[in-house]
């Protein structure tokens, strides 16, 4: 009985961490198709719409910010969090789970 416990509790704790654990290909493939354009390929703010932007984007590549700030500004755009007004919100157009895949992408550009 024990081992039946231990066993189906593992399993449930294994699937769970699966489930949360974010897609950096699908969060990659979301970044180029909504971020490229102003962040570039590799994220150091040097997209082809950079050059008419000011403030230019930031240099994802050099952020500070954890997965959680990281979402909040992909979320909630710059204004929320003291960034540029020209960064806009993404949350009414991707999910919080696309929104932690971009971000968990984000954190590879390092």
């Amino acid at each position: 009985m024990k081992l039946t416990v231990v066993l189906v509790f593992s399993l449930s704790l294994l699937l769970s961490m699966n489930a949360s654990a974010a897609d950096v290909a699908a969060g990659k493939a979301k970044y180029d198709t909504i971020c490229a354009s102003c962040h570039g390929a590799t994220g150091k703010g040097d997209g082809l719409a950079a050059v008419a932007l000011t403030p230019k984007p930031a240099d994802l590549s050099k952020t500070l910010l954890d997965s959680a700030g990281l979402a909040n500004i992909i979320k909630n755009g710059g204004p929320a969090v003291g960034k540029s007004p020209i960064m806009a919100g993404f949350g009414g157009t991707l999910s919080d789970v696309e929104i932690e895949n971009v971000a968990a992408y984000i954190k590879t550009l390092k």
